[in-house]
């Protein structure tokens, strides 16, 4: 266990990733969405080391921590099949000893591609609970509690996406982190999922300096992000305050948007750097909107914070056949004609 610098009782935080991550120039995608080749930079969270990294990393060392410290032996957690949290959760539990048992809508057998496949590997055990809503879904997350409670299992239920004050704690420390690498910074642009890691953005770097593309997740985002960042900040953030672009969601939070789609392909083919569907890809997406509609300024020094979500990407099957269609062809005497 470590002492860390921020959040209530730190000698139960845990380490389960590689820190600090990079901050990372990213010239030709700057020129190609209106910025100066100097003015963009990633925050690799993806490549934070644990289970094929991403931000829950950082939410993962505090809430498995405190499970620990309360004598748990089971975590259990919540999310949709292809969930990043759930993901990470399963391999947080494979790095601490623990079980792992995920609360996922739906029904067995369906496509075990992408992040389902590593929950597999991780050695999770999935409860899959039909045809419920999120609220359903928390309720039953928590009979399961209690059932393994009745079996003599110590079981530690980890909220929907890490996100609760003891999570958003990781990425306060994470604002901090980027101030010692990119002291000078303007824009923090990030994905608004569940919430926690724009909190504690918020909290570290100011309401005016981050934007959170919301994904489509919650209900009430701001709520969530406010109320969060309260908490672990020592000051009150109001709704107003905050800078949320709601203009990517779409048809839905797990639908291929064609804003998403453009963002992938050009994050991509421009810096070699792959993104996400729904979460990173909306929120690049969102930067690239707010480039072009003069909220994000063309000198500005702006940050991109990267969460990671790979494996996900190859159990969404819009993406992977639209990804697949842009495949060019190579021909004799036609070189560089691709596109």
């Amino acid at each position: 266990m470590i002492d860390r610098s921020s959040g209530p009782k730190p000698d139960r935080w845990v380490t389960l990733g590689s820190w600090p991550t990079p901050v990372e120039p990213a010239p030709r995608l700057a020129e190609a969405i209106g910025l100066a080749s100097g003015a963009l930079w990633m925050k690799r969270d993806d490549l934070g080391g644990l289970g094929g990294g991403g931000n829950k990393v950082r939410k993962l060392e505090r809430t498995v921590g405190v499970a620990l410290a309360n004598g748990a032996d089971t975590l259990v957690t919540t999310g949709a099949p292809q969930s990043n949290h759930a993901r990470l959760t399963a391999a947080a539990g494979a790095r601490s000893g623990l079980r792992v048992v995920l609360v996922f809508p739906g029904e067995p057998g369906r496509s075990g591609s992408g992040n389902l496949a590593l929950d597999g590997l991780f050695g999770a055990r999935v409860h899959w609970a039909g045809d419920v809503d999120r609220g359903q879904l928390a309720t039953v997350a928590a009979d399961v509690v209690d059932e393994l409670r009745r079996d003599g299992a110590s079981p530690e239920l980890i909220p929907f996406g890490g996100s609760n004050a003891v999570g958003a704690y990781g990425y306060v420390e994470a604002g901090r982190e980027l101030l010692d690498q990119v002291p000078d910074v303007d824009v923090v642009v990030v994905a608004l999922g569940s919430g926690a890691t724009m909190a504690g953005l918020v909290a570290s770097l100011g309401a005016d300096r981050v934007i959170g593309v919301d994904v489509g997740a919650l209900d009430e985002p701001a709520e969530v992000v406010t109320a969060l960042a309260g908490q672990v900040g020592g000051t009150s953030v109001s709704a107003d305050q905050l800078r949320i672009r709601y203009d990517q969601v779409g048809a839905g939070y797990a639908q291929l948007t064609p804003a998403s789609a453009e963002a992938l392909r050009l994050t991509a083919r421009s810096e070699g750097i792959v993104l996400d569907p729904i979460y990173t890809g909306r929120a690049m997406a969102g930067l690239i909107a707010a480039v072009r509609d003069g909220d994000i300024a063309s000198d500005a020094k702006t940050v991109f914070v990267h969460t990671g979500g790979l494996p996900g990407l190859f159990g969404h099957p819009d993406t992977v056949r639209w990804a697949e269609s842009a495949l060019g062809q190579y021909r004799p005497g036609r070189a560089g004609t691709d596109s």
